[in-house]
């Protein structure tokens, strides 16, 4: 091989680094590398607030300086107009900067072979006829001087990242990085990728932090094979990923991207793989996934740090993955992680080759780890036949290893359908027109996220007043169209109701819902002294003023609430089984010891609460607990986070004899700090389980989402 001088670039040309973190003030940036500084793990006291966003534009510097159909997709234009996008979005306004580093061979080496990183380092100082020579031993990649430059800050800036995450300098955060890496394996490049960002990540974080679980997710729409060749045998890691597959067709065409690929030796388990063996697949089809597989195994095995592979060519539009899925639902994807490692999340740029679909991709997801209102999501219901294939296949193959799967009715793995293989032509080229047509696809801009100037007002007793954390204000004086709406209500539909109690609560209420109404507040919480009559008045005054459905989660035995116009959806958690409920908008879900047994609640939160709610889409959250009902505070907690990402985050929280802690826990999350972990939630009782499965198989001809099964 012919050896030419390092490669270099002109220093105007030479781009500066930038690293923000999300906050109110803006300081100046810190340009200089930096080698990785000593690390202690983080102490659980430490209160985690903002959000760091990655941008390098050094990493623009590398193209393809050859001819390469396969290759020409992967251009430096995915990050510009990413971060084009975020820019005129606002977001780079809220951010500050911090140093960025390339990565060490050290750390390269947690994940690549001695050998394979020698290869890659002498790439700078290749003649373009030697690059082509070395390109062509891997596949579906290309190769430049610069790449390799660009590589080793593509690590460096996601392990910035999670240092950032780890040691509570910010809640959570997202990198924008290129070369992608979830492709590369120890000793090949692959995809695009030449070293595997995420999988060093994960090793970095366990040695530096002593973390005994990692959670990534993969919703790339290729599958991300070198995470999971990385860590199959490693019981510390769970790798989720979805994927396109046809049946093996689609690359990387491999059968360990199938659903039967589960792990090996300590990690059998530890590796979930969900095909889409068709493309077009939905908003419905995602949230399928993440109710019946991904949520479920997620909070089973309670990572301490979630990293997600975000390749957003899952995205509608993109000429790779052929989908149907908005940007908006990333931004409810996103919202649905937060809750798991008390809020440590990572997000890694993998693919994504539609620009206008991966720009606003990208900001719909850094909205959401921002705490900005989720967009409203309507046409949610059944997933395609194939998606649903795909989910009875993995929750059975999994039964065994996850305790959220084992109780559920025996199935059998339908082998003879996902495993066909096509052998007409014409189902083919049928397939074929239809990628043509989902290319030319259009679909509506996302629609603006603003968050009204107050999170979280609140009418709580006065002993309470100190606990009050950011974000929350008291309702203070109620204005007198207030007055005048509420004594309008009382005369309807109270006429009975006289008690000076009873009215003020009224007068509450209608105050808090006035103010999420004219957006001046996004959600709110009212403490009442009959939370029957409250319920009632919340949902009256609600459809009377400004929504058309109210979704109500009632955690308590005794509620009447009016649910005849199919405007109203009630979902009950209790310990007696109310009698003759056959209604589709009223779901009783009875539990063994009420609600005491976490794991039989967060699985009927998953699979029932959630997909119920995401159908209903309703225009306010009316959440509510009368007492402590036996529950957890940090289930409660975990409820109330999850709850948020419905109507915009319009909720409304009435809470009746509820000690501190509930109170205290309940404004934490109403005003987006992140819910407690709730701990290895260990097995949910078979009769519980059996009650959710009979309110499920009761619904799910009403409501699709619950499907899970073939």
């Amino acid at each position: 091989m012919k050896k030419s001088a390092p490669w270099s670039l002109p220093p105007s040309q030479r781009a500066a680094v930038t690293f923000f973190y999300v906050t109110e003030l803006s300081v100046q940036a810190d340009l200089r590398f930096s080698l990785p500084a000593v690390h202690t793990t983080r102490p659980a006291s430490v209160v985690m607030s903002g959000t760091a966003f990655v941008y390098d534009e050094e990493m623009t510097h590398y193209k393809l300086l050859w001819t390469d159909p396969v290759c020409e997709i992967e251009v430096p234009e995915r990050l510009t107009v990413s971060y084009e996008a975020v820019k005129s979005a606002g977001l780079e306004q809220r951010c500050e900067p911090l140093s960025v580093r390339q990565a060490t061979e050290e750390e390269i080496l947690l994940v690549h072979s001695k050998e394979y990183l020698e290869a890659v380092k002498q790439t700078p100082y290749l003649s373009l006829e030697d690059l082509i020579t070395f390109t062509q031993q891997y596949g579906d990649v290309y190769f430049h001087p610069n790449i390799y430059h660009c590589a080793k800050l593509a690590i460096g800036a996601t392990l910035q990242l999670v240092d950032s995450v780890m040691t509570g300098k910010v809640r959570n955060g997202m990198a924008l990085v290129r070369p992608p890496g979830h492709h590369s394996q120890r000793s090949e490049a692959s995809g695009f990728c030449v070293f595997n960002n995420v999988a060093i990540a994960a090793h970095y974080a366990r040695k530096h932090y002593n973390l005994n679980r990692v959670l990534i997710v993969d919703w790339d729409v290729h599958h991300g094979q070198g995470v999971q060749y990385c860590f199959e045998e490693d019981p510390s890691v769970l790798y989720f990923s979805w994927h396109r597959y046809e049946h093996q067709r689609f690359w990387p065409n491999l059968a360990e991207s199938d659903y039967d690929s589960v792990g090996k030796g300590k990690g059998a388990g530890f590796n979930i793989n969900v095909p889409w063996n068709k493309t077009g697949m939905t908003n419905s089809d995602y949230l399928s996934v993440f109710f019946h597989v991904l949520l479920p195994a997620a909070y089973e095995f309670d990572p301490e740090l979630v990293l997600v592979c975000a390749g957003f060519d899952s995205a509608i539009g993109d000429p790779e993955g052929h989908m149907c899925s908005t940007p908006e639902i990333f931004g409810h994807l996103t919202h649905l992680l937060m809750s798991l490692a008390n809020g440590r999340l990572c997000f890694v740029l993998e693919g994504g080759y539609n620009l206008t679909s991966l720009a606003q991709s990208v900001c719909q997801t850094l909205q959401t780890l921002l705490g900005d209102p989720t967009s409203l999501l309507t046409g949610i219901g059944s997933p395609c036949h194939s998606a649903l294939e795909s989910v009875h296949n993995v929750r059975a193959v999994h039964q065994k290893y996850w305790g959220c799967f084992k109780h559920t009715a025996e199935s059998t793995v339908s082998e003879p359908s996902t495993k066909r293989c096509r052998v007409e032509d014409g189902e083919k080229k049928e397939e074929d027109k239809t990628e043509e047509k989902t290319e030319d696809i259009k679909w509506p801009e996302p629609l603006p996220r603003p968050a009204p100037p107050v999170r979280t007002v609140v009418v709580i007793t006065p002993e309470l007043d100190g606990s009050l954390p950011e974000g929350c204000q008291h309702l203070g004086e109620i204005a007198q169209t207030y007055i005048e709406e509420a004594e309008r209500l009382r005369k309807e539909h109270f006429e009975d109701m006289t008690h000076e109690k009873s009215l003020e609560c009224l007068l509450n209420i209608v105050s808090v819902l006035g103010k999420i109404k004219s957006e001046e507040v996004r959600n709110g919480l009212v403490m009442v002294p009959d939370v029957c009559a409250s319920v009632s008045c919340a949902v009256q005054h609600a459809l009377n003023s400004f929504c058309d459905r109210v979704l109500v989660v009632f955690v308590g035995d005794d509620v009447t609430v009016d649910i005849s116009s199919g405007r109203v959806l009630l979902v009950q958690f209790c310990s007696k089984e109310p009698e003759g409920v056959t209604s589709h908008y009223h779901v009783p879900v009875c539990l063994r010891k009420g609600m005491r047994c976490r794991a039989s609640v967060m699985q009927a939160v998953l699979g029932l609460l959630l997909p119920l709610a995401y159908e209903f889409g309703p225009g306010l959250v009316l959440e509510v607990l009368a007492g402590s009902a036996g529950l957890e505070v940090s289930v409660w907690a975990q409820i109330s986070s999850l709850l948020q990402g419905l109507a915009q985050g319009r909720t409304l929280t009435l809470l009746q004899g509820c000690d501190g802690d509930v109170v205290r826990a309940t404004c934490a999350s109403l005003s987006g700090s992140p819910a407690p972990s709730l701990s290895p939630l260990g097995l949910p009782l078979a009769e519980d389980v059996e009650a959710i499965e009979s309110q499920r198989l009761r619904l799910q001809g009403q409501w699709g989402v619950l499907l899970n099964t073939i």
